[in-house]
């Protein structure tokens, strides 16, 4: 195991991840930017290193920077979590150049997995269903009016790279294509540096579920449940749950399946997420595999039982799984809301700024990750996530009824937050049925509803 890591990242993954380093006794380095110099994580990390100012680009992306921190600091491996270099193939390649192990899969699966076109392209191989669309990325306009035409309106274009709903656009027909086309590529562009894009039938309200991986450098690989994350503003999720309401054993088995099927092709290991859309007949279809520790993790930890953060340093170590698939158990229904600065009545506009009281909720079955306090400043430049709330309980029923209780306690004075909005889904009687879909939030609570153009 390793003696001493550094920590890629910030705010409450960062916490999070010198929690679990703290329990396996691995001293942690946390580096900051000087937006962050104030964040609540570093008064808990062995060793602080400031990496660059406020600026992502200069700080949290800085390659350079965040390597030299590692070198100084003498540490063996790099834990990046969720976000910035987390999916970075070439960080992860420049890690294992310098002898640090990069705590998350191979570059090559990163880089294979991480571009979407690619990753659908591998999923046909594998036998894993994926939504009618194009075979890669697109080449024009002109193809991509060719395949829309091919599998029918509406469509979506998507960037192969990235994700968080950039450079992601739907179109109805010819003209709306062409312009959505063109606005994908430059958004991805600037957001990805890779204008990549391809194009998808547009499967109307479905559900989004994904299955969690875990898989060692031994050839062991096992799945640890699904996730619905169908709750979702501009294609970016809000709350999720685990186990998916209404989900029939059939269909779960399959994706399962699939999941595996996808991740074995790719020789992957380390944690994962093999993500699929689930249409109202009950037929599901691929769409990503996300290479890291995803944010919603601590949905899957509670009813399984496991530490996920410290399985992903295990692995990372050159250890074996400590388990097998038959050997995975899970007990009750989690829920968790992400608690974003955002003011959902200005179409989630963010809401950066001093927290002037932070009281957070507890009690039976509520869990609470956030980096957050009376008297700390959200800064402007990053993710308007100030935690996560979590909600376990033997069922989903009463997972409901303790999350609503726990939203009440919580209070934070300052910022706008999406806690009235989560109020409002969680007492909602299509989300009571879990009949609800990623048009649900932007259908009924949305100022600014997005409608395929």
């Amino acid at each position: 195991m390793f003696r001493r890591v550094l920590i890629a990242n910030r705010g409450e993954i960062a916490q999070r991840i010198i929690r679990a380093c703290r329990e396996l006794g691995i001293e942690t380095v946390a580096v900051y930017s000087e937006a962050d110099a104030d964040c609540l994580y570093l008064r808990q990390a062995d060793e602080t290193i400031c990496i660059g100012p406020a600026p992502g680009a200069k700080s949290y992306l800085n390659i350079p920077a965040i390597i030299s921190a590692a070198e100084i600091a003498d540490v063996e491996a790099i834990v990046p979590g969720y976000g910035f270099l987390a999916e970075n193939a070439h960080f992860a390649e420049v890690c294992r150049s310098c002898n640090i192990q990069f705590v998350g899969p191979e570059p090559e699966a990163i880089r294979a997995l991480g571009d979407k076109a690619n990753a659908k392209a591998m999923a046909i191989k594998a036998g894993v269903p994926v939504v009618p669309g194009s075979e890669g990325a697109l080449a024009d306009e002109d193809e991509a009016l060719r395949v829309a035409r091919k599998i029918g309106y509406p469509v979506l274009i998507k960037a192969s790279a990235g994700g968080g709903g950039r450079g992601m656009r739907a179109a109805s027909n010819d003209p709306a294509l062409v312009n959505a086309f063109h606005a994908a590529k430059s958004e991805a562009e600037a957001a990805f540096k890779n204008g990549a894009v391809y194009i998808e039938k547009l499967i109307e309200n479905p559900r989004h579920v994904e299955i969690q991986i875990l898989g060692d450098r031994f050839g062991n690989l096992v799945a640890l449940g699904e996730r619905d994350c169908s709750v979702q503003r501009r294609h970016q999720k809000l709350i999720e749950e685990s186990p998916a309401p209404g989900l029939a054993p059939e269909t779960r088995k399959a994706m399962v399946k699939a999941a595996l099927d996808l991740a074995r092709s790719a020789g992957y290991h380390n944690a994962g997420t093999v993500e699929f859309l689930l249409d109202k007949k009950g037929s599901f279809y691929f769409i990503e595999v996300n290479t890291r520790i995803q944010v919603e993790h601590t949905v899957t930890e509670l009813v399984t039982g496991l530490d996920l953060i410290q399985e992903q340093l295990l692995i990372a170590g050159g250890e074996r799984l400590r388990f097998r698939q038959e050997d995975v158990r899970f007990w009750g229904h989690a829920i968790q809301c992400r608690i974003n600065a955002e003011d959902p009545d200005r179409d989630f506009q963010p809401s950066p700024g001093k927290i002037e009281l932070f009281v957070p909720p507890g009690g039976p079955g509520v869990r609470v990750d956030s980096h957050c306090y009376s008297g700390y400043t959200i800064p402007p430049n990053y993710d308007s996530m100030i935690g996560k709330l979590l909600a376990h309980r033997p069922d989903r029923r009463s997972a409901i009824a303790t999350m609503l209780r726990a939203l009440d306690e919580f209070v934070i004075l300052g910022p706008k937050t999406v806690i009235p909005l989560h109020r409002k889904v969680l007492t909602h009687s299509d989300f009571r049925a879990g009949e609800h879909d990623t048009g649900f939030v932007e259908r009924y609570f949305s100022s600014n509803p997005r409608i395929p153009s």
